[in-house]
């Protein structure tokens, strides 16, 4: 089993056009002296290149389920046994979901699942989807495990729509994240 270093972390990158932001927040995490290990789902890569976060983060970037590792062990489990904390950032609807779920079908979301490192999640959705029922009995499972929500800003959303739903700026994560530590 792997030895956790206190300050490796898991940032988890979805669907959304918030993944842009990440970039930002891997950078200001790497300049805390976070070991930053980013994953990203499929939707992600739409988004945002796998080359930009390797490059600020000097690691490689985890996209699929079946990738290559150095080592013997699957990716998935070895990425979990090694983080001191998951952070989701942005975490779209869909994947809040699936964790409420335990459904773990690409590469995040099993990470999610075999992971015994605290889990934050910062949202980005539109504000009908966050406010929908099925997601708000969603966040309220997870926070019953014990996962922590950095809660989305009210703002301008590229769907056009005005409210709530913006993932919250890169630097109020990096607070969070450090008063986690």
């Amino acid at each position: 089993m792997a030895t956790t270093n206190p300050k490796n972390i898991v940032l988890g990158v979805t669907g959304s056009i918030a993944a842009y932001k990440s970039a930002e927040l891997v950078r200001l995490l790497v300049e805390e002296n976070w070991d930053v290990h980013v994953v990203m789902t499929r939707a992600a890569t739409q988004f945002v290149g796998e080359l930009t976060f390797r490059t600020l983060s000097r690691n490689p970037v985890g996209a699929e389920m079946f990738g290559e590792r150095g080592e013997w062990s699957p990716e998935h489990i070895g990425l979990a046994d090694d983080a001191a904390l998951l952070l989701i950032a942005p975490c779209t609807a869909n994947v809040i979901a699936k964790m409420a779920h335990g459904i773990a079908d690409d590469l995040l979301t099993s990470i999610a699942l075999a992971t015994r490192a605290a889990i934050m999640i910062a949202p980005a959705m539109n504000g009908k989807m966050w406010e929908h029922p099925a997601t708000r009995e969603n966040v309220t499972k997870l926070q019953a495990w014990g996962v922590e929500f950095i809660a989305p800003e009210e703002g301008d959303l590229a769907c056009g729509y005005k409210g709530i739903g913006k993932m919250a700026a890169p630097e109020s994560i990096v607070s969070a994240v450090a008063a986690k530590a």
